[in-house]
């Protein structure tokens, strides 16, 4: 399990470099209750992350760490706050081409 200090490195991070490098994929947020934020909500909401994230409180705002979303297999994801489409790298690889 990562440490909180080390999660807020990342999620600022995130915030302030919302694409990977080399790549530029997309980079999300995961919430300590498994939900996801997208860059723009986690700029927003960033004091009330960092917060419950330093005193590990509950209440949907502390991070558990960041990720890029490599694929989907059951149609898109979206943004937990926001409600907008998250992009995947590679796509819904459900899909037949």
């Amino acid at each position: 399990m990562q440490k909180r200090n080390d999660i807020l490195v990342k999620v600022r991070d995130a915030v302030r470099h919302p694409y990977a490098w080399p790549g530029g994929y997309p980079i999300y947020t995961l919430m300590s209750d498994g939900e996801t934020l997208c860059a723009k909500c986690v700029r927003e909401n960033y004091r009330a992350i960092s917060e419950s994230t330093r005193h590990n409180s509950r209440d949907g705002w502390a991070a558990a760490g960041t990720f890029v979303l490599w694929e989907t297999t059951s149609g898109p994801e979206h943004c937990a706050h926001c409600g907008d489409e998250l992009e995947s790298a590679y796509g819904d690889v459900s899909k037949e081409d």
